[in-house]
Order: C-alpha cells, then structure tokens, then sequence
C-alpha cells in the first residue's frame, strides 16, 4: 500500500492581523484610525486570499 504524504496548510491569518493592526496604528498617527484600520483590513483580506488560492493551486 502506498501512503500519501499529509501536507499541512498554509495560514494566511498572520498577514491578516498585523495588517489590521499595522494599519490601525498608521491610522492613529495621521488622525485617521478607522480609515488605518479598513485599509489594513483590506490589504489583509487580500494578502490571505492570495495565499488562500496560491495553497490551494499547489493542492
């Protein structure tokens, strides 16, 4: 019998919370918190979904 190799997910979870805070924090220092905020979550949202869809390819 031939085993298949498991092969563990990539997380994009990371990418998306430091660009949310990152993006919080850069936010805060123009006077713009929740603009920081959305942009960090949408920079993130796009970071995870890249390698959401790049992990999933490689399948």
């Amino acid at each position: 019998m031939q085993s298949t190799p498991s092969r563990s997910p990539v997380a994009g979870g990371f990418l998306l919370t430091t660009s949310i805070l990152v993006g919080a924090v850069a936010g805060a220092v123009r006077g713009q918190a929740t603009a920081g905020l959305l942009v960090g979550l949408a920079v993130g949202l796009t970071l995870a979904i890249a390698i959401w869809l790049i992990d999933r390819a490689r399948g």
